[in-house]
């Protein structure tokens, strides 16, 4: 058993996401829990979004507003535990995470070799309009996958491969290299706006450009020439913050901030970090960022 929560920044892309797979007949709703609607299935997605949408009016200074997690049994442990016991024990996990009370939906997967599912619901507290705690979240998960484990006898989880963040035309497991990618970034609290995300990215020769009514990814050469076919955007299951709809954006409403030069130098250390740790054997480091001796607006 494999339980992963993601670091999506944005509730609505997390939402959408999963709404889009139902769509395309490779997802289905599951489960929904503390909604005022019975059934908030039998409506359209722009009412479940609405649902997390007025939650998080509540405090929006909070950035990072978005609670998204898979659940992802082998196919042996689904068929031992199926679906109602898998009902159960998402709800036992958001009660020990301190979501007992938030709204969530739960969708279904099978667009891979195993069945899955996916969780969204909102961080901010429906009654307080405060941030729930994410203190020791990993912890608590891994302490709840072990009790399933023991309480149903599962298969332990394997460890997984490192992700490979040096892209090329030849890399393998893009896609799946590309979320950790963006989870990293995401999780960068040194990057605050879209221009410094861009540089990020360039730095492991990726770029996102706006196709349509959305974004496609693209692996470069480092020259901004595209090597291999691009992605859409709405593909992902993690995207990178700032990118995000129209809609959005003006729900959010975010100034543009005034980067001062200890937050560049702030900024370039934690993207050296993550350069040099995924730098592979032979490679050569690409020129590293450093901090202007005078502030700039981004």
């Amino acid at each position: 058993m494999v339980i992963k929560i993601h670091q999506t920044a944005n509730t609505e892309n997390a939402l959408l996401y999963n709404e889009r797979k139902v769509q395309k007949g490779v997802a289905e709703f599951f489960d929904s829990r503390n909604t005022l609607s019975q059934n908030p299935f039998s409506y359209t997605e722009k009412h479940r979004l609405k649902i997390f949408f007025d939650i998080e009016q509540q405090n929006p200074r909070v950035k990072n507003k978005c609670l998204h997690i898979s659940i992802n049994p082998t196919a042996e442990d689904y068929l031992k535990i199926g679906d109602p016991i898998i009902k159960t024990e998402i709800n036992n996990l958001l009660n020990d995470l301190g979501y007992g009370k938030q709204p969530y939906f739960v969708y279904k997967h099978e667009d891979l070799d195993r069945v899955h599912f996916h969780v969204v619901s909102t961080r901010i507290d429906r009654e307080t309009g405060k941030k729930i705690s994410d203190s020791n979240e990993r912890k608590k998960v891994q302490q709840f996958i072990k009790t399933l484990e023991q309480k149903y006898d599962l298969t332990k989880a394997l460890q997984k491969e490192n992700p490979n963040l040096n892209f090329t035309a030849d890399s393998g497991n893009l896609k799946q290299n590309l979320q950790e990618l963006f989870r990293e970034l995401n999780s960068m609290r040194s990057i605050t706006n879209r221009e410094m995300y861009d540089r990020s990215l360039a730095r492991f020769n990726i770029e996102i450009r706006r196709s349509g009514r959305g974004h496609v990814v693209f692996v470069t050469d480092g020259n901004g020439n595209p090597v291999r076919y691009p992605i859409r955007l709405s593909e992902f299951e993690e995207r990178p913050r700032f990118f995000i709809s129209a809609r959005a954006e003006k729900e959010l409403q975010i100034p543009k901030p005034v980067i001062d030069k200890f937050q560049l130098a702030q900024w370039a250390r934690d993207l050296n970090r993550l350069v040099e740790r995924n730098k592979g054997p032979g490679k050569a480091a690409k020129p590293k960022i450093r901090r202007r001796k005078q502030g700039k607006r981004y």
